[in-house]
């Protein structure tokens, strides 16, 4: 079943029985190592389950000029949502987040992504959507972003902050921008059953762990 139909269903009957999404940010340290700051804007790309809640959430982290929703480590020929969701084009679900670096930096952005945007503890699945797709996955921009990553894993799973391995993969290739209508997902769709169940609280929790670094 497509995920649109699926998960709406999903979240529709949860809502109905009374049961929500609860969700907090994780308490997660900085990162000890970061990649300098630099004139100009840079790209980060990160995937972690639905891009709708990805989007959600890096819209609003200050110093991100630009976030668009897409498919990132397969190919163009397939870059589309009906065959990435049969789960076999090795795309996954991923945001392209455009940053200022003077204002916020590739470790913090490392930081949100870890402790709220997704649970890097689930193998290829988030929430009610399973399947490669929707797998924990960074694509570093360069060897700078590939290095302060690795490192971040690393020191997240010696701090033990998870009760579980982190299972977060380092990858490359290609972004491909998803269909328009996956693009502003959430706020163009804010009484959407997924958004209501699923994203709307990971924007209040990054609003209440983040204060001083959301919008």
């Amino acid at each position: 079943m497509n995920k649109l139909i699926a998960a709406a269903v999903l979240a529709a009957t949860l809502s109905a029985c009374g049961i929500a999404q609860a969700e907090r940010a994780v308490p997660i340290p900085a990162a000890k190592l970061d990649v300098p700051k630099a004139p100009g804007l840079q790209t980060a790309i990160f995937a972690g389950g639905c891009f709708w809640g990805l989007e959600a959430v890096f819209e609003r982290v200050k110093g991100v000029k630009a976030v668009t929703a897409g498919y990132a480590g397969g190919t163009r020929a397939t870059a589309n949502y009906d065959a990435v969701s049969t789960e076999q084009t090795g795309h996954a679900e991923a945001v392209k987040l455009v940053y200022d670096p003077q204002q916020v930096s590739y470790g913090t952005l490392l930081r949100v992504y870890f402790s709220i945007a997704h649970n890097p503890t689930e193998l290829n699945r988030q929430g009610p959507d399973t399947g490669p797709s929707y797998r924990s996955a960074i694509f570093p921009q360069s060897a700078q972003q590939k290095a302060v990553a690795a490192a971040y894993i690393a020191q997240l799973g010696q701090a033990r902050v998870f009760p579980k391995p982190i299972v977060t993969r380092l990858e490359s290739g290609a972004f491909f921008p998803a269909e328009a209508y996956h693009q502003n997902f959430f706020d163009r769709n804010p009484r959407h059953p997924y958004i209501v169940m699923w994203d709307k609280p990971k924007v209040a929790a990054f609003k209440a762990g983040f204060p001083t670094l959301a919008r």
